[in-house]
């Protein structure tokens, strides 16, 4: 299988952000074409091991031959990360340094995958990450009420026009592939200049809806602070403002000590920072790097550091000298992991 080329997205403000030492343990969620993964790899050499992580198969198989000089470091799962927790607890891979999510398409994927999530080409309306999900972009472009596709639209395509689309939509379906419905939405939006095709907003939310982005990259945030060791970066890209809103809202969640409802008198939630966040203004890529790369245009990137208080590093350490499930099956398990429980409890 040749692959598209792919062009990884702000790689430098990445392995900046993330810290990456030699010998490293590192979390790549959303291995793609494997760009972010071969320069973390680069950058933690010698003795640096990866995670890569990805739901589409067939960026498993690309990733692979891109880091073939680095096998014996990597470990490759076709897994969603949404659960993270679970992957890493399987291969015995915590506590890690860094964990990086890279939330964009990649080239693979928009051109070279058939399935549908560019308008660009003609494909099925298919949008699933996984072969292994049922729910596809034609299912609800052809099943569902006018009201559940206006609202799903406007939602998650931010579209101001997802009522004329929905409307039209009901009344020219079905659907079968991705240049039908994109010719129906530019229909109903019409051309404008220097604006987004007319069909953006409204793939995006099929997307979104078909693989459920948002709640997973809810859930994979909470499991990821939890896998981060003292001082581990949590560092996440982003290409439209859903997104985005969910990483920064959480990142300033989870950096406070207190998250009660303002005008509480006492704090009654008992919460403590967990991170502390690490840029104050979003990173966006240079002008030199959207010349390059058009795509990385609505590229943000927001980063933090765990914050662990001794009671938490003694619960983490006890857990993992204590745990039985990763002991048969873990990879690359530390020898050390029984003395470093010792050398803990003696400090």
């Amino acid at each position: 299988m040749l692959a598209p080329a792919h062009t990884p997205v702000l790689v430098e403000e990445a392995i900046k952000a993330l810290a990456v030492q030699p010998g490293g343990r590192y979390i790549d969620c959303t291995l793609g074409g494997g760009g972010h993964a071969a320069a973390i790899l680069e950058h933690s050499s010698p003795g640096g091991q990866l995670l890569g992580i990805d739901a589409d198969p067939d960026a498993i198989k690309v990733a692979s031959s891109r880091l073939e000089a680095y096998s014996g470091s990597t470990l490759l799962v076709n897994d969603n990360f949404s659960n993270l927790q679970a992957i890493c607890y399987k291969h015995d891979f915590v506590p890690v340094h860094g964990i990086l999510f890279d939330l964009g398409l990649s080239s693979l994927q928009l051109n070279g995958s058939g399935r549908g999530f560019s308008f660009q080409h003609r494909a099925p309306l298919d949008m699933r990450l996984s072969p292994d999900q049922e729910l596809t972009a034609a299912d609800i472009v052809n099943t569902y009420s006018e009201a559940e596709l206006a609202h799903l639209i406007k939602t998650y395509g931010e579209e101001g026009y997802s009522r004329r689309i929905a409307r039209r939509i009901v009344q020219e379906r079905p659907f079968k592939t991705t240049i039908e419905l994109a010719q129906v939405i530019e229909q109903v939006v019409g051309r404008r200049r220097h604006r987004i095709h007319p069909a953006t907003k409204t793939f995006q939310a099929l997307r979104i809806t078909v693989n459920q982005e948002l709640e997973h990259l809810e859930s994979a945030l909470r499991q990821a602070v939890t896998l981060l060791g003292f001082s581990g970066r949590l560092v996440v890209i982003s290409y439209h403002s859903l997104e985005d809103r969910i990483v920064k809202q959480f990142m300033q969640r989870e950096s406070k000590d207190c998250i009660c409802p303002p005008g509480t008198p006492n704090c009654v939630c008992g919460h403590a920072a967990s991170l502390r966040i690490l840029n104050k203004r979003v990173i966006t890529v240079s002008f030199a790097e959207f010349q390059a790369n058009p795509r990385s245009r609505s590229a943000r990137l927001r980063a933090a550091e765990r914050v662990i208080t001794q009671d938490e590093q003694y619960q983490i350490v006890e857990r993992l000298c204590s745990a039985t499930e990763v002991k048969d099956n873990g990879w690359r398990r530390p020898i050390l992991l029984q003395k470093l429980r010792q050398v803990f409890l003696a400090s």
